[in-house]
């Protein structure tokens, strides 16, 4: 689709991820970032995790956008719920919990993309 709504579905996309980025990151990356900051054997981990997701995302023509990531993350979120996951009411980092690292990972890679 060319023209005027063209663009305003792009903008409106784009607005979106950056909302569901930002509230992912009010979530997850606060707490995580933090506890990551202090614990380095967690940062290896997510790092580990942010570069497969570059990797899984980067085979894509496109560059790595927000609206990309976002729903890299609804992906992610909707197949854990689907398996049973349910976010914990308090998160403890040092568990073994693939989904909030693998989000914490978005967090990560969301802090180099450009702001809105």
């Amino acid at each position: 689709m060319n023209g005027l709504f063209s663009g305003a579905a792009a903008r409106a996309a784009h607005r979106s991820a950056h909302a569901s980025l930002t509230e992912l990151h009010d979530t997850v990356g606060v707490s995580g970032l933090e506890a990551a900051d202090a614990n380095p054997g967690l940062m290896a981990v997510v790092d580990q995790h942010a570069a497969g997701i570059r990797d899984s995302l980067s085979s894509d023509v496109r560059p790595l956008t927000a609206v990309l990531l976002a729903a890299y993350a609804e992906g992610v979120r909707d197949a854990a719920f689907t398996h049973g996951w349910r976010p914990p009411v308090d998160v403890d980092w040092t568990a073994n919990d693939w989904v909030l690292r693998r989000l914490l990972a978005v967090c990560v890679i969301a802090r180099t993309l450009p702001a809105l």
